[in-house]
């Protein structure tokens, strides 16, 4: 692991935020070289930026395919708004859409216990579900074209999180599963199109990273899961509604 180069990036992504610009990611392309050092830079902008690292949060988890390596991010709480949101003045650069299923621990779980998970397992433990709107945002100037461990650095190209009405968890016929999303006048349904298949197979992945070095999750920390529907893009004055038949809706004015 390479502090220097850790450090540089965290000390870019820190004032990126401050100053509420984007930055060039080229200079860094290479600065990062494993999920850890990406995960490094995570830890020393939320400290840095005092975000809240105990007690229950609000995480993004999730990853192209079952075969592929999941990655995580804990959100600052600041940009976690409740259904129907209002962006206000928050800056936004950009205002990707991608409509997705939160789900929340019911039990408290350290790192012993996540180490035993498997998928039925890792599932019991989620007491809740809803609707969920992660609107992806960067501070790298390349935006989705960003070398991917800076991406992953910028907690997964996070901008903020709408939640919707909390109903019991239960499992689905997911493959089944249809949402649609309305972005002003533009309209899109998907059905079965979970990356993962199960918003819930992550789960174990996600609990042994939320969990490692000797961290807990607690009851009522919330994860949200990916996206149905890639990235939609939205603008400034559009309201987003993302609906999930059979579980829920949830929305943002811009």
């Amino acid at each position: 692991m390479n502090t220097h180069e850790i450090d540089a990036v965290a000390q870019t992504l820190i004032r990126a935020r401050r100053n509420q610009q984007c930055v060039d990611a080229q200079p860094f392309a290479n600065a990062l070289t494993t999920h850890d050092d990406a995960y490094a830079v995570q830890a020393a902008v939320a400290e840095a930026l005092d975000w809240p690292t105990s007690g229950p949060g609000y995480w993004k988890s999730g990853g192209p395919s079952r075969q592929a390596q999941l990655t995580h991010a804990r959100l600052p709480i600041e940009g976690v708004w409740n259904s129907p949101a209002q962006a206000g003045s928050r800056h936004f650069s950009w205002r990707g859409i991608e409509p997705e299923i939160a789900l929340r621990l019911g039990h408290a779980v350290d790192a012993a216990e996540a180490a035993e998970l498997d998928h039925e397992r890792a599932a019991a433990l989620v007491d809740a579900m809803t609707v969920s709107i992660e609107v992806v945002d960067s501070r790298w100037q390349q935006y989705i074209d960003t070398p991917a461990l800076l991406k992953l650095a910028d907690l997964q190209a996070h901008g903020a999180l709408v939640l919707g009405e909390w109903r019991p968890y239960e499992a689905r016929d997911w493959s089944a599963q249809r949402c649609h999303v309305r972005i002003g006048a533009e309209r899109f349904e998907r059905s079965g199109t979970h990356a993962l298949g199960d918003p819930a197979w992550g789960l174990v992945a996600w609990l042994k990273h939320a969990t490692r070095e000797g961290g807990r999750a607690e009851a009522g920390t919330v994860v949200t899961t990916g996206t149905w529907a890639g990235i939609l893009p939205a603008s400034a004055g559009d309201l987003v509604t993302v609906e999930f038949d059979g579980i829920g809706h949830a929305s943002i004015q811009f």
